[in-house]
């Protein structure tokens, strides 16, 4: 039985984290994006880093997102040369991306600074 119990806890936390992860694309490209102007491989590569590898996503899907995010004001990029091969776009937060991420930090991440949300986080149950 607490094979079969581990199991559908795996499951489901693997489930969890699916939702979790691709809910969170956004705010890890915006944080990329913050840290200065990148393009497409250095957006991908930053997302992996600092989320340790636990959120990848395709290229395409950067692109798709990146290309939405253009039309709705909140990112811009800038064509430049590339080192040996064609130009890159290098894309960057606009001043409305900026204020965008700005609002969801202060209404989301910061509530797991709140002492009462961090003991419920971090302490163990005795």
């Amino acid at each position: 039985m607490a094979n079969k119990n581990e199991q559908l806890l795996q499951e489901m936390l693997e489930a969890w984290e699916a939702t979790y992860k691709k809910g969170q694309l956004t705010l890890w490209v915006f944080l990329s994006l913050r840290d200065g102007a990148k393009y497409v491989d250095e957006i991908h590569q930053f997302v992996s880093d600092k989320s340790n590898q636990t959120i990848v996503c395709e290229e395409q899907s950067l692109y798709r997102m990146l290309r939405k995010f253009r039309e709705l004001k909140l990112v811009d990029f800038e064509s430049k040369p590339g080192v040996g091969g064609p130009e890159r776009k290098y894309y960057s937060l606009t001043s409305l991306g900026e204020k965008l991420l700005f609002q969801f930090t202060e209404r989301n991440i910061s509530l797991f600074y709140n002492n009462q949300i961090q003991k419920l986080l971090f302490e163990s149950k005795k």
